[in-house]
């Protein structure tokens, strides 16, 4: 069957038309900073927005609700859509900056090197694609320099993309609770259900979201972080994503205590949005009892004393304290697909950790955390039910015929039906997941030359196909166009968890019949 154009133009528009009030907001913020050169930039930017989202959702406003692989196309298309419009603001305070038409009220600064990377569109849709999938990657080599608008915007992107752009519409733009709300939650790789509406559960969503951010940016504040660092760092870390104000991130403050403060902001953003409700109502032992939960810090604790003994053994760092601290730190923000660095991993060609450190970050990258939360990666349930359906399947050869067998995943007892439906589904996923890893690793071996190390090169193409935003000195704005449009796809195919884009892909062949 076909996919409905009708409704994946619908609701693609409305999505976008979602995306239009996040930039006529930061006008406020871009004036209230006192840089008015910014703001011409924002109200473009919205108008042409918000242009794209309602033609769409008014020339198709008679479709009807979606079915599930138009769902799932949508969010392929939408992604992309607001990746590339999310990328205006960037090149328009550019080209501002370097035309400078505004009198001296307006406060336009000199132009800087940082800021001059997104006079180039594909660096200005690089940075929005990593802000909006909750990557964190950078085109921007001295964050210091960007004006606090484009900080502002970096943060924001990020912070609604931790949740989603599809979350976000249905909770503001909703007509109500139907099916077609639903059918669009579940696209965007969510299924969890806290209130029987999928509308009232959205919103209880963004209550908790809020809470845990003003509660992450009082933390960092506590720490003695400045007010503008801990609102940004507050929004990008409970939202794993990892956009920092400085270049050497949060290594930038050479705090202990600052670094101790992030992590549990980091773990909080990798635990489920339904056990932080159940959290809040009182029911503290949903933190061991509920599988997911359980082992986010079974394997946070696991990886990061791991990460230490071979930190440790290498004579990494002057003290054991310090080695503790920068693999706890480093092991849970890989992990947490926040992307935060207190230390550097990699220093481009030149080698800064071991082969055996760098790896083990990268299959903490793999793995992500809860399924359900604001991280990226496999997710943990799907790990799980990878390894023990493999298992069954071989016990299932030394059992009889007529055995009835079943599979007990945390709380839930799978019969022989659901066990070959999940381990399917998850089998699929994590082979189109290497598959695409796989082209983008061969992509920048290609383009970026010798000299490299392959365990560099797999570590930056897995920080941004989980969302991660680590990197090891390879992404910056003097890698090739190229490896930069890969690293785009690989982010933009990360954080809609492969399937939805296979379905795009699909679809598009079938429209233009290339199958033949």
């Amino acid at each position: 069957m076909r996919v409905n154009t009708d409704a994946v133009g619908r609701d693609a528009g409305r999505i976008v038309q979602a995306v239009s009030l996040m930039l006529v907001i930061s006008i406020g913020v871009a004036a209230v900073n006192g840089e008015f050169y910014t703001v011409p930039a924002f109200v473009v930017s919205a108008l042409v927005t918000a242009g794209v989202g309602t033609g769409l959702a008014r020339r198709y406003r008679d479709a009807g609700p979606p079915a599930k692989r138009d769902a799932m196309v949508t969010a392929a298309t939408a992604w992309a859509l607001v990746g590339v419009l999310g990328g205006l603001p960037f090149l328009l305070i550019a080209w501002t900056i370097q035309v400078d038409p505004f009198p001296a009220w307006a406060n336009t600064p000199p132009m800087d090197t940082t800021t001059a990377v997104f006079l180039n569109p594909l660096d200005a849709v690089f940075e929005s694609m990593s802000g909006f999938t909750g990557t964190g990657l950078t085109m921007a080599a001295v964050e210091e320099e960007l004006p606090r608008a484009l900080h502002w915007w970096r943060s924001f992107i990020e912070w609604i993309g931790g949740v989603g752009v599809i979350v976000l519409t249905v909770a503001i733009l909703s007509r109500g609770g139907g099916g077609g709300s639903y059918t669009l939650y579940e696209s965007e790789a969510r299924s969890e259900r806290i209130h029987p509406s999928i509308v009232t559960t959205v919103r209880e969503i963004w209550r908790i979201f809020v809470g845990l951010t003003l509660g992450s940016i009082l933390l960092y504040l506590l720490t003695g972080m400045p007010l503008w660092d801990a609102i940004n760092h507050g929004m990008t870390g409970i939202a794993t994503g990892g956009f920092s104000v400085h270049a050497e991130s949060i290594g930038h403050y050479d705090s202990p205590l600052i670094e101790y403060a992030t992590v549990p902001i980091m773990v909080a953003g990798s635990i489920a949005f339904p056990i932080h409700y159940l959290i809040f109502k009182g029911e503290i032992r949903n933190l061991y009892t509920d599988l997911q939960t359980r082992w986010v810090f079974i394997w946070f604790t696991a990886g990061s004393l791991a990460l230490a003994g071979l930190l440790y053994a290498n004579g990494q760092y002057a003290t054991v304290e310090e080695t503790f601290r920068s693999s706890l730190f480093q092991f849970v923000s890989a992990t947490s697909n926040t992307g935060f660095g207190s230390v550097a991993v990699g220093g481009g060609t030149e080698r800064v950790w071991s082969t055996g450190a760098t790896l083990l970050m990268c299959l903490g990258m793999l793995t992500g955390a809860a399924a359900g939360s604001t991280v990226s990666g496999l997710k943990l349930i799907r790990v799980a039910t990878l390894i023990r359906g493999t298992v069954w399947q071989i016990q299932d050869v030394f059992q009889p015929d007529s055995a009835v067998r079943y599979l007990r995943i945390g709380d839930r007892k799978l019969d022989q039906e659901q066990v070959q439906r999940e381990y399917t589904e998850a089998t699929v996923v994590f082979v189109l997941w290497i598959t695409f890893l796989m082209i983008g690793i061969a992509v920048l071996l290609r383009v970026l030359g010798p000299g490299y190390p392959l365990e560099y090169v797999i570590f930056d193409v897995m920080s941004a196909q989980s969302n991660v935003g680590l990197d090891s000195g390879i992404t910056g704005p003097g890698m090739p166009d190229a490896a930069k449009a890969m690293l785009i796809v690989n982010m933009w195919v990360g954080r809609l968890e492969i399937i939805p884009v296979a379905v795009l892909l699909g679809a598009t062949f079938r429209r233009f019949d290339l199958y033949r």
